[in-house]
């Protein structure tokens, strides 16, 4: 595996696990609650300006995901969708770069 991609790796698995150290706890306590998560996301301005950069970036994240699925046929990136949305932008990013940055055959 070449050093990018163990990079791209790495960021992955981080993007993955940081955040649940601070998501963990407050689903612990409030359960999967997401009208209510969604509404602690939006309890500033910065906050509400941080929340509707990331839902953004997702979007697109996912836009540019569909499109290269399409061209390239490979069907293991679509993986990065799902991570994205269930766990963030941070995960998602690297992973499809992960992903997509395989050795063409």
């Amino acid at each position: 595996m070449s050093p990018l991609r163990l990079v791209f790796l790495g960021l992955a698995i981080w993007g993955a696990v940081h955040p649940m150290i601070y998501f963990g706890p407050w689903i612990l306590e409030n359960g999967l609650d997401l009208q209510r998560l969604v509404a602690e996301w939006k309890v500033s301005q910065a906050t509400t300006g941080l929340y509707w950069d990331l839902v953004i970036a997702a979007i697109a994240l996912s836009v540019w995901i569909l499109a290269e699925v399409a061209v390239r046929r490979n069907w293991l990136a679509l993986l990065a969708i799902p991570a994205t949305f269930l766990i963030g932008v941070s995960c998602g990013l690297p992973l499809y770069l992960f992903l997509r940055a395989k050795p063409v055959r």
